[in-house]
């Protein structure tokens, strides 16, 4: 989510940073500063330089601030621990150690507790000062940065990416992660360490890519890269060769899989507004309906096509088990022809990422002239549904140029939870504590997103053997059900395979007769309350003969037992599940097509916007 740039070199480091941030600020946008040596050679110093706001108010500071060292770090951030303000932004720096970090440190509670039993002065709220301080301590004790960070490295839970250096090692920086990106230049005399390659491209085209529990160490022009237990490993260094479609595309083959890789941002970006982040509450700012409106609402229709609806079905289970309103989710083509009773004190909410289907259009018109309220979920501002309804939530995704929709589907279900938690905060449905822990799971999501794009990899190894099932089976329960049903339209659409979503428990009520050996599962089972009746119906697609994906949480042993495959997500409470679980089906599906030479961009017989019947 964070924005992260290191320099060292002959250059200006501030330049750098601040033109690399600049590449970054998508990333980040509540605060960001730097730390740049400075100083004379024999007595250097990291002088901090902070701003709360957009990167332009860094920049201003900037302007009359001179550094006389060759070794830098800055940092765009995006708050989850700790409201956006400069005492938050990083870098942060304790006893001469600075760094800048990107993601959440799960136990960051029982660190700051072991700290401040043994005297630790906090100076902001943030879980990355935490880590400046296990550092600074074991620096002490090594008397070396690398040594320090491979001794608190075991020490941290979590998504993270994370790049420190040290005032008495001028010349050394040392990053490691698990979960969002790093990425390493290596240019002539000067090296560029960032979360984005977009950064480093103006610098050097020569990039190594940082996996998972690798630690990278520069000390000069010289870099290495080692294991998390400290043994040495080699790296492939890739050249980057972009042409001026590439450069829009930023590196990667079709736009599909670019927006996929942006969902952690537009998920960020659709909460932004929406949340009291001293308050961890809810307000829906500039909607255009009243809390008194909200209130009187005693049923919901949700009206979409396609991807959009599926996000509805999840919208469903959200908003009954949150708010206690009775829904109703239709798919427009339906509910327009079908002579819809609409109670009084109902709400249709519509949802179109163009805000122009011409289906859900002719709906919310009917809604209107029947009485309801009505609330729409757009990614286009001024469009025909965003125009013509009473309320309006905005994805803020972003241009989406794939066909096949990713990231307007997360940043829908993100704003669907947000609603969830407003309407069952007005109705008096849902505890202030509930709430809270609700949202702070939904701050949690975009570095846990990051965590799971890492399965990019596998489904791009897999998929030459995924292609050649005769079908696949997506299934879950619940709140999951609709990320199967995602998962199958998202097959058809850019593969052109067979493929079927069903609720789980539905199997033995037909599908299984379509289980055999030939026939790929893909099990969507999170630990939730439908965990162990999602289990039982996996063995039973297993005796079957079924080949098995499951996509469960944690380290789970039950799971790896019975598939052919499993694939961890990060712990997360129910109403998150479905924004992570979206990433692998959505990645299974590109990869599958792309090795089936499909144009993934722009499938056969599809359009983006479908304004007419």
């Amino acid at each position: 989510m964070c924005g992260i740039v290191g320099y060292y070199g002959p250059k200006d480091p501030k330049d750098v940073i601040v033109g690399g941030l600049k590449r970054l600020e998508y990333r980040g946008y509540d605060s960001a500063g730097v730390a740049i040596l400075d100083g004379p050679k024999n007595d250097q110093h990291f002088k901090v330089v902070r701003a709360e706001g957009k990167l332009g108010e860094l920049a201003k500071k900037l302007e009359t601030v001179s550094f006389t060292g060759h070794l830098g770090i800055g940092h765009t951030r995006w708050a989850t621990h700790g409201v956006p303000s400069e005492r938050n932004a990083h870098p942060h720096t304790v006893d001469g150690v600075s760094l800048v970090h990107n993601g959440i440190i799960e136990n960051y509670q029982d660190i700051k507790a072991d700290l401040a039993r043994e005297g630790a002065v906090f100076s902001s709220d943030t879980d990355s000062e935490l880590v400046a301080h296990l550092l600074a301590r074991k620096v002490k004790e090594t008397g070396d940065l690398f040594k320090a960070v491979e001794l608190v490295l075991p020490m941290l839970t979590g998504a993270y990416s994370i790049l420190a250096v040290w005032e008495k090692q001028p010349d050394v920086m040392v990053a490691f992660k698990n979960g969002p990106p790093l990425i390493v230049g290596v240019g002539e005399k000067e090296m560029v360490i960032a979360s984005d390659v977009q950064a480093i491209i103006s610098h050097t085209n020569k990039v190594v890519y940082l996996e998972d529990f690798e630690i990278v160490f520069v000390k000069g022009n010289d870099v290495k890269f080692f294991s998390a237990a400290g043994a040495p490993i080699k790296k492939e260094v890739v050249t980057i060769t972009w042409t001026a479609d590439q450069v829009e595309k930023a590196g990667y083959k079709h736009f599909m899989l670019k927006e996929i890789h942006e969902q952690p941002r537009a998920v960020a970006a659709a909460c932004a507004p929406h949340v009291n982040l001293e308050t961890k509450r809810v307000k829906l700012s500039d909607v255009g309906l009243s809390d008194e409106q909200l209130r009187g609402i005693e049923r919901v229709f949700i009206i979409a096509c396609g991807t959009s609806y599926y996000a509805g079905l999840a919208g469903k289970y959200l908003i009954e088990q949150l708010a206690k309103i009775p829904v109703e989710c239709d798919i427009a083509s339906e509910f327009r022809y079908r002579d819809p009773v609409i109670p009084p004190r109902s709400l249709i909410l519509t949802i179109s990422q163009s805000g122009e289907t011409a289906d859900t259009l002719a709906a919310l018109r009917l809604a209107k002239q029947a009485g309801a309220l009505t609330l729409s979920i757009c990614n286009v501002r001024a469009s025909s549904i965003d125009r013509e309804a009473h309320g309006h939530l905005y994805m803020n995704s972003g241009p989406e140029i794939g066909v096949a929709s990713t990231k307007a589907f997360v940043s829908t279900l993100a704003l669907l939870n947000l609603l969830s938690l407003y309407l069952g905060q007005v109705r008096g449905a849902l505890s202030v504590k509930d709430e809270q822990h609700a949202l702070e799971q939904l701050l949690a999501a975009p570095s846990q997103m990051e965590a799971v794009l890492a399965y990019d990899k596998f489904f791009a190894e897999a998929a030459q053997k995924l292609k050649a099932y005769k079908g696949i089976l997506f299934m879950g329960r619940g709140i999951n059900y609709p990320i199967a049903l995602e998962g199958a339209l998202k097959l058809k659409e850019l593969a052109y395979m067979h493929a079927e979503g069903y609720a789980a428990g539905e199997m033995k009520h037909g599908p299984l007769a379509l289980i055999d050996e030939r026939m790929l599962i893909v099990m969507v089972c999170p630990s939730d309350r439908n965990y162990e009746k999602t289990l039982s119906n996996l063995e039973e697609a297993r005796a079957r003969g079924g080949r098995i994906i499951s996509i469960g949480t944690g380290d789970n042993h039950a799971l790896k037992a019975v598939s052919d495959h499993y694939l961890s997500l990060p712990k997360a409470e129910w109403n998150v599940n479905p924004i992570l679980e979206s990433i692998p089906v959505q990645l299974l599906a590109y990869h599958v097509a792309n090795a089936m030479g499909h144009d993934v961009d722009q499938p056969r017989n599809l359009a983006k916007s479908v304004t007419v019947e």
